[in-house]
């Protein structure tokens, strides 16, 4: 009987100490983060994991944005980035990317909203192409982007120089 009780008080130990390390793990998380939703990437690898990293280019793709307007891979040259339905760091980013569509050049700023937002698109469209589509929607696929919200930053020559999760993660100022 001795074995039994002291077998219980080292599993509920362990429990209590496994417990103890994951909110540990969630608060390191949570600070590590910069409030802005980029899910605990800080410092020096700031942003969203991406398959397409600086030097590469998107695939090629065609879409529409709500204003009608062609896009695809080989006018690309600026900001493209990528919203979705429900995102509250989306919704937090959203006005800067406005913004710097609007100190810039409509034109450098394509921004990708997956799923049904209008909000999103409410709070973009004035200021950026902007192109609704489903989660594996062309421009998505092109970029292998399932991350949000993601930013790329792309040259004059259509490749991508930086990517990030903010826009204070891009070198701006190097392409517009």
């Amino acid at each position: 009987m001795p074995y039994l009780t002291a077998a219980v008080v080292l599993v509920g130990l362990l429990g209590v100490f496994n417990l103890l390390l994951t909110l540990r793990l969630a608060r390191t998380m949570r600070e590590r983060g910069d409030g802005h939703g980029d899910h605990g990437h800080g410092g020096m690898n700031a942003g969203p994991p991406v398959a397409l990293g600086p030097g590469k280019s998107p695939a090629a793709f065609t879409a529409v944005t709500t204003a009608g307007e062609s896009v695809s891979d080989t006018d690309l040259v600026g900001v493209v980035a990528f919203f979705s339905a429900g995102c509250d760091p989306c919704h937090k980013l959203a006005p800067s990317v406005a913004e710097h569509a609007r100190s810039a050049d409509r034109a450098s700023v394509l921004a990708v909203v997956s799923g049904e937002d209008d909000a999103l698109v409410d709070a973009l469209a004035p200021f950026t192409r902007v192109v609704v589509e489903d989660f594996d929607g062309p421009v998505s696929t092109a970029f292998r982007n399932d991350w949000t919200p993601a930013l790329y930053l792309l040259g004059p020559d259509h490749r991508i120089v930086a990517t990030g999760g903010r826009l204070h993660d891009l070198p701006l100022e190097t392409t517009v």
